[in-house]
């Protein structure tokens, strides 16, 4: 059993902030931290799992997952996939883009806004040059819909 050597109560209690709620649509300064190439669940192709940290403002630390599917049998998925991964080279000034470790640690901006067929969930929208966009907060959230219509229904 580990023995602390220092008094608990000299030290104020923050509440620990674990939220999974989607973040507010918006822009945001964020890193590519971590990449990762993984067999899809049908075995059938490969997609690219990007971990991006936001970096900075009220949400700094949050992470957000971003796949892209550069290997499937749907060449619409694939060509999709491979225009976000040139739209996100292209805002690091990684291109030429040879291996995926060229993406870690650039700041860049990061545009966002609330998946249309989840809203319990992040979308993103696009990767653009940190030094392209001004700083711009992020929006609020909008107001709750009702659990049992879609967001975009009124």
């Amino acid at each position: 059993m580990p023995t602390i050597d220092f008094d608990v109560t000299e030290y104020e209690a923050q509440p620990i902030r674990s939220s999974w709620e989607p973040l507010p649509p918006g822009d945001y300064t964020a890193c590519v931290t971590s990449t990762e190439l993984k067999a899809t669940k049908a075995g059938n192709g490969e997609y690219i799992e990007l971990t991006i940290e936001i970096m900075d403002g009220e949400f700094s630390g949050r992470k957000i997952w971003e796949r892209l599917n550069v290997n499937n049998p749907s060449e619409q998925t694939v060509q999709i996939a491979r225009s976000q991964l040139n739209q996100l080279a292209t805002a690091l000034g990684q291109v030429p883009l040879k291996d995926t470790d060229q993406l870690l640690e650039i700041p860049f901006t990061l545009t966002l806004d609330i998946d249309r067929k989840d809203n319990t969930r992040n979308r993103v929208m696009g990767y653009s040059s940190a030094s392209s966009a001004p700083r711009v907060a992020a929006k609020p959230a909008p107001a709750a819909a009702s659990p049992n219509k879609k967001p975009w229904e009124k």
